[in-house]
């Protein structure tokens, strides 16, 4: 046997995953179906004469625009976040449309519908993308910006003092005898100090500079805004000493050293391959001449 034509209709409306109501001029529901039950917990009785008002509480004032502007005959469609009884928030698409009759307004019909879990693909999504570019750019150890970012921002640091007629310096170390901690200690603790290392590297060089990590024991400054060496003499012996703090490893203590090799824009190179390889000779120096110690790189070399 077939169902009433208005039966069915209001069964299709109460199964429809959105609110559905009219609201007549004066802003009072005339009808509704149940989705209004499950997100404020009122039947479609209990709907029936309450005021959009009443039924909104604090969010009303955020919608009043939107209501004044259907009441005058415009279609409207926005997003809101609704907080509901029980405290809970869903993320919604509320559309409003005009019921006119014979020129005139006399309410208007509400669709909202809940667009909650799109909210949360979204930012699940967003944060597989930062986590993408993060991996991208940055070693997975240390957390330090990689070869990628590095060689980005030295190509930004260069620009910037051409223009602003400055020195960078590019910073090449590498670690004094790491391979012994690694033999002696096991990866594990090689590791934790690389991470150490990284963290003392960033507590010794200003925000405006970049530690890097290219693998291993291998890690590079990029010092910005320099106008003599004696500010790179200032960067380098600020990591020296930062590295030489005890570092804890099993039952020993040790002391971290560095040898350094430093390149300076623009005498030793006016682009990062030329830095980058101008400062690997002056490591080579600095570690010819013994742990612990920088060296610059020789101009013209």
């Amino acid at each position: 046997m077939y169902q009433a034509t208005d039966e069915l209709a209001i069964k299709l409306i109460d199964n429809i995953p959105a609110m559905l109501a009219y609201w007549d001029i004066r802003q009072v529901c005339r009808f509704s179906n149940d989705a209004y039950h499950e997100w404020y917990g009122k039947s479609r009785e209990d709907m029936i004469g309450i005021t959009l008002k009443e039924l909104l509480g604090p969010l009303y004032q955020k919608n009043v625009p939107h209501i004044k502007k259907a009441l005058a005959g415009e279609r409207q469609t926005f997003m809101r976040e609704i907080t509901l009884p029980d405290g809970s928030i869903r993320h919604s698409i509320a559309t409003y449309v005009p019921d006119l009759v014979n020129g005139k307004i006399l309410g208007f019909f509400v669709h909202v519908a809940d667009v909650t879990p799109l909210k949360i693909l979204e930012k699940e999504l967003k944060a597989a993308k930062d986590k993408a570019e993060q991996l991208a750019t940055h070693d997975f150890l240390t957390g330090l910006p990689n070869r990628v970012l590095l060689n980005d921002r030295i190509a930004k640091a260069i620009a910037l003092a051409k223009r602003k007629k400055k020195m960078v310096a590019l910073l090449t170390m590498d670690m004094d005898g790491f391979k012994n901690v690694n033999d002696t200690y096991g990866h594990g603790e090689g590791d934790r100090l690389l991470q150490e290392i990284a963290r003392r590297l960033l507590a010794a060089i200003r925000e405006m500079d970049t530690a890097t990590r290219l693998g291993g024991d291998e890690f590079i400054v990029l010092a910005l805004e320099l106008e003599q060496d004696e500010q790179v003499r200032v960067v380098a012996n600020r990591i020296l000493e930062a590295s030489r703090l005890p570092f804890v490893c099993g039952l020993d203590t040790l002391h971290p050293t560095f040898s350094i090799g430093i390149a300076l824009y623009p005498r030793d190179g006016t682009n990062a391959q030329d830095l980058m390889v101008s400062s690997d000779k002056a490591l080579y120096e600095a570690k010819r001449l013994g742990k612990d110690r920088y060296a610059f790189a020789e101009p013209g070399a």
